[in-house]
């Protein structure tokens, strides 16, 4: 039964978009981050990532990482510019203390543009963060 299962809040951690110059491909990119604000590390770290509107559904990407330190950050993925029209979302799971945390990040269609970048947490860049 879900109701008896106690998933406490997620609080904390952010998925952000940040746009960034690709040496390789000479251009810039936006990119999904995850970041850790709290003081203690997140391990096995899921990620499950999609992007949809009423008429187009994208291939789920799945993404682990063994261990994300305090105060740290990694790459999720790159956003491709045809799916900035979607809704995003990055479905979030992690073990903190030996306790489960999940939540749903969700950046909405067209919400990931330059006009909406803002100071980030631990990043020293801006971007976008999902609600």
């Amino acid at each position: 039964m879900r109701k008896d299962i106690d998933i406490p809040k997620s609080d904390g951690v952010y998925v952000a978009a940040v746009k960034e110059f690709n040496e390789t491909h000479r251009t810039n990119d936006w990119n999904a981050y995850i970041i850790n604000d709290l003081n203690e590390p997140l391990e096995l770290v899921l990620i499950v990532s999609n992007g949809y509107n009423d008429q187009k559904v994208t291939s789920q990407m799945r993404h682990k990482l063994q261990l994300l330190p305090a105060k740290g950050y990694a790459k999720i993925e790159f956003i491709e510019d045809s799916v900035l029209e979607l809704t995003n979302e990055f479905a979030v799971t992690y073990f903190l203390g030996g306790t489960l945390f999940e939540k749903k990040f969700v950046f909405q269609a067209s919400s990931i543009s330059d006009e909406t970048t803002g100071p980030i947490p631990v990043m020293p860049k801006e971007g976008v963060l999902a609600s």
